[in-house]
């Protein structure tokens, strides 16, 4: 597979070649106003390419696209294994930027009766899907039996926000990560679409041949229907969100075998899905 290039380089007039770009502004304060220079996210349209035709367009951060490419392919069901993908390769195209993705050629005819070429909104996680029942799939039933101590959770979640470069300049980009059954952060990702931040965390997994059902996934967004998807497509039995879940979120959970834990900040949350999962948290002696 193709490396992503460290830099994607530009089109007249748009910058788009870098995951966190400084831009100049004019800050008012009261009655003054004054120049000054800050970070901002990076945004680009990427294309994913499947047997020569083009599937979606995504606005997304350019960076990690090739897991970005491996991880959205997987769960959304393109693909069934991480072995049916071939060559990604990632080329500047007009304003945005290509992922030609190598698929087998009975996966991509499977694909061309169902694709909608629409350009989608940030991170839209619905785009190129026409149907309500491919919207809202059927779940897999996580198998996994793992359950995890409420003390990892605690762990994966103050972490986070360290292992989050491009938010700490910009405070404008989702976080995504993997953690082991401990709460050890072990894959981190970001983009300005919190599905696209997802995504690459589960196609860095898959590339790795990490086992996705090992250990749980800890989001800095809310809880949405796609992130249970997503999460259960890969076989993950733990979803962890800063924000609350929507209601369909906590059903799709309950009926997929995956623990949903909501406003998991500090040493709190709400388990709105499968609570056994989590174990109860460390009791402390006091002097």
């Amino acid at each position: 597979m193709a490396e992503t290039p460290p830099a994607l380089g530009a089109v007249p007039g748009v910058g788009y070649g870098l995951p966190v770009e400084s831009r100049s502004f004019v800050h008012l304060d009261g009655d003054a106003a004054h120049a000054d220079r800050a970070p901002v996210a990076g945004e680009v349209p990427v294309a994913f390419v499947y047997g020569g035709r083009s599937h979606v367009v995504m606005m997304c951060t350019p960076s990690d696209l090739e897991d970005l490419a491996v991880g959205f392919s997987l769960s959304e069901g393109i693909v069934e294994r991480a072995a049916d993908i071939g060559r990604v390769e990632i080329a500047p195209h007009s304003r945005g930027v290509e992922l030609t993705i190598e698929i087998p050629s009975a996966a991509s005819a499977r694909l061309a009766d169902r694709t909608r070429v629409l350009a989608g909104r940030t991170g839209c996680g619905l785009c190129g899907v026409e149907a309500i029942d491919d919207a809202v799939r059927a779940p897999r039933v996580v198998a996994s039996s793992l359950v995890v101590a409420a003390e990892a959770l605690w762990r994966a979640g103050s972490a986070l926000d360290a292992r989050q470069p491009f938010n700490r300049d910009t405070h404008a980009v989702h976080g995504a990560a993997w953690a082991r059954a401990d709460g050890t952060l072990h894959v981190v990702r970001e983009d300005v679409g919190r599905h696209n931040a997802l995504d690459k965390v589960l196609g860095a997994l898959a590339r790795e041949g990490v086992d996705p059902g090992a250990g749980f996934l800890v989001v800095t967004s809310r809880a949405s229907f796609e992130l249970v998807q997503k999460a259960a497509a890969f076989g993950v039995p733990l979803l962890a969100a800063v924000s609350r879940p929507t209601g369909l979120a906590v059903r799709l959970a309950e009926a997929a075998n995956v623990c949903l834990v909501g406003l998991l900040r500090g040493r709190t949350a709400n388990v709105y899905a499968h609570p056994e999962r989590v174990g109860a948290p460390i009791t402390r002696e006091t002097s």
